[in-house]
């Protein structure tokens, strides 16, 4: 496919590339896992009075086809799942919805969370894409093999200090609340240098991509906050 040679996916993408294209492409052939932080990442950060705060089916959709990406490169189902300092219910619902493999919730140290989920999986850190936007997350995305930051045009002084401090790989141009996340996953997909094969398949739904759907829906997500300073698998009530 003529566009997803390296300069071309560069002028196509208007965000930071913080790492050039072929080394974006050989840090992705290592990811296992696909973890998001939630707030400022799938929508702007607004908060309702339940602490709800809501997603979007374009990242959603996004994601789907990023998962079934991994899914044709590796002939496997790659891990997902979600990494928040707050208790979200759309968060749960959605993670549920779409077969996530993790949720970790109220947990303010985030590097606890990741080790766990590692840990629990049997992976390294340098597996796990991570999509982050804030101060909270930078510790972890310094630890990940591949780093998507969300833009936004507020704290600049903030992505500078992420491209200083090689924490993030790329910064989108579009922000949490306009869609980022479909931004980031169709840099990767493209990337991959499976897009074409990748959207299709998936348009004519193919047998692949059923195979593919029927295994992504066996997993229920697994729900695990901090309990007496211990991470602890628990329900969110």
């Amino acid at each position: 496919m003529k566009n997803t040679t390296a300069d071309n996916i560069r002028n196509t993408f208007s965000g930071t590339f913080v790492c050039d294209v072929p080394t974006l492409k050989q840090k992705l052939e290592g990811i296992n896992a696909y973890i998001f932080d939630w707030d400022g990442v799938f929508n702007d950060g607004s908060k309702g009075g339940d602490g709800a705060s809501l997603f979007n089916e374009v990242d959603s959709m996004g994601i789907n086809m990023l998962r079934y990406n991994h899914y044709i490169r590796k002939g496997s189902n790659p891990l997902t799942g979600i990494i928040t300092g707050e208790k979200n219910p759309v968060a749960f619902t959605f993670s549920m919805r779409e077969h996530f493999h993790a949720v970790y919730y109220g947990i303010k140290n985030k590097k606890d969370a990741l080790l766990h989920l590692c840990a629990a999986h049997d992976i390294q850190p340098s597996e796990v894409a991570y999509f982050f936007d804030d101060i909270t997350d930078l510790e972890v995305a310094s630890m990940c093999g591949v780093r998507i930051m969300m833009g936004r045009s507020c704290n600049p002084m903030l992505l500078q200090l992420a491209r200083e401090k090689g924490m993030a790989d790329y910064i989108t141009a579009n922000d949490g609340g306009h869609n980022a996340i479909r931004e980031a996953v169709e840099l990767l997909k493209s990337v991959s240098g499976k897009y074409e094969e990748t959207i299709m398949q998936r348009a004519v739904y193919a047998d692949n991509y059923r195979d593919y759907l029927a295994s992504r829906n066996i997993p229920i997500p697994a729900f695990y906050t901090v309990i007496d300073s211990k991470i602890t698998e628990h329900i969110p009530s």
